[in-house]
């Protein structure tokens, strides 16, 4: 138990109706976890209201209530705290709960459109082979030094984020590296953590169903960066216009990283095949497991990251060429009869861009490049007919096929996408809402030498089809496939 107005520093409180010297339980947003002597939190969120659940909260047992709009009807016995903000009061009051946990070590945030997953897994397993206690807050999982819990959003809300960065503390983890979505900033979830830095990789288009516009999520991400301490450092990548953008407000130590204009961290691309990148950082060459352009941005940030955090760079780069590549980020297979399948999580226009971009500039043009690629249903329909043209166009065989079609139609997403293909390219494209048959489409069309890109689901195992998850791992299935045409 814990008393009610400990838990409340520095909330930005309207209103108090009762008394704040009592004690409470636990804390939670959901009506129908709330048990005797809890607190409720009223959250508006984008489809439910959490003020309409607080009379169910408190016959749940809630002993204290937490809202932006005071009930017309108040219960005696009952702490009604008014608030500002209820998403960012939420954060503050967790972050209070759990003891501050994020001040307890060095926790660092990675932003931006793409990369994000890469960068901090990566950094995590190099922290580890360092010798270091490690966290890991990503949209694949979440690691507490060596102990794995799964996870369903890039960024979790606050009471499961301080609750884990609580475990991490106990445990002694000196390093946590997060994932920030743009969606966990705008509902202010990264609110009252502590960041020793921040790091931008890029923005391009994607979740303008949210946003509603590039500028907004544009700032919206700047956000993360205005809020940084002075203590911190904010690391951008110079090679994206908004990279700069990201420092105007910061009061964080700005540092840059790019491999073509000028920034404090350059990188040289020497050789990029599907074995691997050989990189020139810092006028020393390292070789890395990890594939394309895209990934040599990654290394650099990995690399920048880790001198700022005090590691030797001699060190930083024996640990960057033992790395190994991410789940579902450029994964490959070679079948016995030499077929490359690669799976990778591309699912906005630009990541898909740089994934067939890095395929076509290893390939020699005498293989085909069969790309099987869906988008999400229930999400910004805007970027569909630019994923078709770039998988059309720079492919020369595009599957279009079933994503997560959650509540939509499969075929109406696909004639989103369809509508993106240019004439020209028509007869490059087929349409199979199947996901598993178009797949193995695919692995029948394919001879030796070819590749195969399926694209958009990445490291996911499963489909989610009218709210139900159906199991689903893209690499396992090509796998299958491509072992069956061996028999």
């Amino acid at each position: 138990m814990i008393e009610l107005k400990d838990i409340l520093y520095k909330v930005n409180i309207n209103a108090v109706v009762g008394s704040t010297k009592v004690f409470v339980r636990n804390i939670n947003s959901d009506s129908r976890k709330i048990t005797a002597d809890d607190v409720f939190v009223a959250v508006k969120g984008t489809i439910v209201d959490g003020h309409d659940y607080i009379e169910t909260a408190i016959k749940q047992g809630a002993k204290a209530i937490i809202c932006e709009n005071l009930p017309d009807n108040l219960e005696p016995n009952i702490t009604y705290v008014e608030v500002k903000e209820a998403t960012a009061a939420l954060a503050i009051i967790a972050s209070n709960y759990y003891g501050s946990p994020s001040q307890n070590l060095k926790l660092v945030g990675v932003t931006g459109t793409n990369g994000k997953t890469t960068i901090a897994t990566l950094l995590y397993q190099l922290f580890k082979n360092a010798g270091y206690k490690v966290g890991l807050l990503s949209t694949v999982k979440i690691m507490v030094d060596e102990k794995e819990y799964q996870t369903s959003h890039t960024t979790p809300d606050s009471l499961t984020i301080n609750r884990y960065l609580k475990e991490m503390s106990d445990e002694g983890v000196e390093f946590c590296f997060m994932e920030v979505s743009s969606h966990g900033i705008h509902q202010n979830r990264t609110e009252a953590l502590h960041f020793e830095g921040g790091i931008f990789t890029n923005l391009s288009h994607d979740h303008l169903d949210y946003h509603e516009t590039f500028a907004e999520y544009r700032d919206v991400k700047k956000q993360f960066f205005d809020k940084l301490p002075s203590t911190a450092f904010a690391l951008v990548n110079v090679d994206d216009k908004n990279g700069n953008v990201m420092l105007q407000n910061t009061k964080a130590i700005k540092h840059s990283y790019a491999l073509k204009n000028y920034a404090d961290y350059k990188a040289q691309i020497l050789e990029n095949q599907f074995s691997g990148l050989l990189l020139k950082i810092d006028n020393a060459e390292v070789w890395t497991k990890l594939i394309g352009e895209f990934n040599a941005y990654n290394v650099l940030a990995i690399y920048a990251t880790a001198e700022l955090l005090g590691l030797e760079k001699v060190e930083i780069l024996r640990l960057i060429s033992a790395l190994e590549s991410v789940s579902g980020r450029f994964q490959y297979l070679i079948s016995d009869a030499k077929i490359t399948a690669i799976v990778d999580y591309a699912h906005t226009p630009d990541a898909l861009q740089n994934v067939l971009q890095t395929i076509n500039s290893i390939r020699t043009k005498n293989e085909e490049l069969i790309t099987v690629v869906g988008c999400g249903g229930d999400r910004d329909k805007t970027k569909r007919p630019k994923m078709g043209n770039i998988a059309s166009a720079l492919s020369t065989k595009a599957i279009f096929t079933s994503d997560n079609p959650r509540t939509e139609v499969p075929e109406a997403i696909i004639e989103d996408i369809e509508k993106g293909v240019d004439p020209l390219n028509f007869k490059k494209t087929m349409s199979i809402t199947d996901r598993r048959q178009a797949i193995k489409t695919a692995c029948q069309l394919a001879n030796a030498n070819d590749i195969i890109l399926i694209a958009g689901k990445g490291h996911e195992t499963y489909q989610e089809i009218h709210g139900k998850r159906h199991d689903f791992d893209d690499f396992k299935i090509v796998q299958e496939f491509l072992k069956q045409l061996e028999k």
